[in-house]
């Protein structure tokens, strides 16, 4: 996509306004890349000028930290700080909500404070500031339910940004019998995304998609790619993936918009 690293702007001795954060999951997952790429498409409609760190990035720490390796964390955490100072960094925006956690709330204890925004944060200031308008009727007369994740939702209290953004598009909204303050997890948060299974009668992500099909909705909208695995995965043991989308709040306007 031409995406300029921070290094390239450097080196022509310029700032870009934004530091994209792209996350590990956005960077190698299948699934959460298509939602980088959109984030991407929505920044340069949006003419606003922005750079990703690159091969320079690496994991915030989150999963260690929740795993309970805090010295694995505060390895990782130190490493990228002096990156991001290295650069002058003040603005971020990263679409997981685990990255915007722990870059806004917990870097600043080891000396890297800067502003955090979650990609509908961005979203949503773009549109009501009028440089980003959601146009099209690619989800006209379309159910759509939105699933809070934790780590934006009751960690961060934000519920108002994502579901502004869904009001823009031709759709109904319909919410799910638990949500915002009382949103269920998807199951993975926590670093449970990377441990087996432990004892009982069923899995979180497949009590959550049962909630988010009950609403009878064509598309499950999120903005996490660990909740977008686990609630693809709960649609594909009901075998709803074909009836059901999962779709990223980004990728909805991008297909909104055509772009």
């Amino acid at each position: 996509m031409g995406v300029k690293t921070i290094a390239e702007f450097a080196a022509e001795g310029q700032k870009p306004e934004i530091l994209f954060w792209v996350g590990c999951a956005g960077s190698f997952d299948a699934r959460a890349k298509k939602v980088s790429m959109a984030f991407a498409k929505i920044l340069e409609s949006a003419a606003i000028s922005y750079a990703i760190l690159g091969n320079e990035e690496s994991c915030t720490g989150d999963p260690a930290r929740r795993a309970g390796n805090e010295f694995l964390f505060q390895m990782s955490a130190l490493q990228n700080i002096e990156v991001l100072n290295g650069y002058e960094v003040q603005k971020i925006v990263t679409a997981c909500p685990h990255c915007f956690n722990t870059l806004k709330n917990e870097y600043p204890k080891l000396g890297g404070n800067y502003e955090v925004l979650h990609h509908t944060q961005l979203i949503s200031q773009l549109i009501s500031e009028g440089k980003l308008k959601v146009e099209g009727d690619a989800f006209k007369g379309k159910k759509v339910t939105y699933h809070d994740s934790c780590y934006l939702g009751r960690i961060n209290s934000e519920y108002e940004a994502p579901r502004s953004i869904l009001n823009e598009l031709d759709a109904n909204i319909v919410e799910m019998d638990q949500s915002r303050s009382r949103g269920l997890c998807c199951g993975a948060g926590g670093a449970q995304m990377f441990k087996e299974n432990e004892p009982g009668d069923k899995r979180i992500n497949m009590e959550r998609v049962d909630q988010a099909l009950e609403t009878g909705a064509n598309v499950v909208a999120a903005n996490c790619p660990f909740c977008i695995t686990m609630l693809t995965d709960g649609l594909k043991a009901h075998e709803k993936q074909d009836e059901v989308m999962v779709l990223d709040i980004s990728e909805l306007i991008v297909q909104a918009n055509g772009l």
